[in-house]
């Protein structure tokens, strides 16, 4: 009798916890954290309330980075974009701003907008793409602002085009509203868009950068934008408690991760089109084709409790974990997972990726 889902949980938590080879990398021990962290840390004074020490020289180089005059570290990218919207919409006096039907701040927020600040969201459109300067045109009435989540996680991953891109930021501009980049993967867009941050971020009134996701930072966010829009962010980053009495442990971490991933991002994005032709040749199929970041979706011609039942059953047998749990995909009899590519995946050769892989598909 085949394992139920449970099982199977419970049956991959155990191989997990056995395996010594992680494809996608495996989170360090607290311990591990914790020594690392004091190596890399400075002799600067601990921040009190997110002022000083290790903070202010993250929000210094962030700025610098973004090519904005100003950034304030949040202790959640959450926080950091409720705050940045809610400013706009203070200063323009409208309760409405616009984003993707698929954006973070409508699908995993808990309808934070709306809950907590009264703002109404106006989606473009649901289709798995960016939206598009027509569809911002269609919404009428005055907008405080306009988010651009780069990439689109739920869609796919999926960029504009650096053309597309500049095109929607001048229909923002024209319309006189503020342009927003969500940018929780804006360092592992960049390659595909063919220019720097700095560049991209010029774009935009505001940016929101993670710290947590491909750069691997403990957790936290930044946004960064003019001076008299950041100070007013930090007001609303007091009165949403998201300024502890120190953020030191997760400025040095992010720090890091800037120092030692950031370089990183064009070889990881490489990878990623390498791996997806492989897998493509080995009987899946990949979306976006190519990837436009390091991350992409995987659809095997399987179903998912069979595809998770084979990736148990490898782990058990090889201690190499190569994705996480295999969803339903829309078309039936398929199934998807998403494959992130990160510093882990380099020591990866491409044919022995695909190797595994192939195994997954085998009766």
């Amino acid at each position: 009798m085949a394992d139920s889902s449970e099982d199977l949980k419970v049956r991959r938590k155990a191989a997990a916890a056995e395996s010594t080879r992680w494809l996608t990398g495996r989170r360090p021990s607290a311990a591990d954290t914790l020594r690392k962290l004091a190596d890399v840390a400075t002799d600067e004074q601990r921040d009190a309330y997110g002022a000083g020490g290790e903070v202010a020289l993250l929000e210094a180089e962030t700025a610098e980075l973004l090519g904005k005059p100003a950034a304030v570290f949040m202790t959640t990218g959450i926080a950091a974009q409720q705050s940045v919207l809610r400013v706009f919409a203070d200063r323009a006096g409208i309760q409405r701003v616009a984003a993707h039907g698929l954006s973070h701040l409508v699908t995993r927020e808990l309808n934070a907008l709306e809950e907590v600040h009264n703002l109404r969201i106006e989606q473009f459109t649901t289709d798995l793409r960016q939206p598009r300067p027509d569809e911002l045109a269609a919404i009428p009435g005055p907008l405080a602002a306009v988010t651009l989540e780069l990439p689109l996680r739920d869609a796919g991953y999926v960029l504009p085009t650096w053309d597309e891109l500049v095109l929607f930021a001048e229909a923002c501009a024209a319309r006189g509203v503020p342009l927003h980049l969500d940018g929780a993967r804006l360092w592992e867009s960049a390659p595909y868009l063919g220019q720097s941050v700095t560049e991209i971020a010029e774009l935009a009134t505001t940016v929101y950068v993670s710290f947590y996701k491909g750069l691997g930072g403990l957790s936290g966010a930044a946004i960064a934008g003019p001076v008299d829009v950041i100070a007013e962010v930090r007001r609303w980053q007091r009165r949403l408690g998201a300024n502890p009495s120190t953020l030191f442990p997760y400025a040095v971490s992010a720090r890091e991760g800037l120092r030692s991933v950031l370089p990183l991002m064009g070889d990881l994005h490489d990878r990623a089109v390498e791996l997806a032709v492989a897998l493509q040749a080995t009987g899946f199929r990949v979306f976006p084709e190519p990837p436009h970041t390091n991350s992409f979706r995987v659809y095997a011609p399987r179903p998912a409790d069979k595809m998770e039942r084979a990736a148990v059953r490898r782990m058990e047998a090889t201690r190499e974990a190569l994705t996480w749990i295999w969803q339903p995909a829309d078309v039936p009899g398929w199934s998807w997972v998403e494959l992130v590519v990160t510093p882990d995946t380099l020591a990866w050769p491409v044919d022995e990726v695909a190797k595994a892989f192939g195994e997954l598909l085998e009766d």
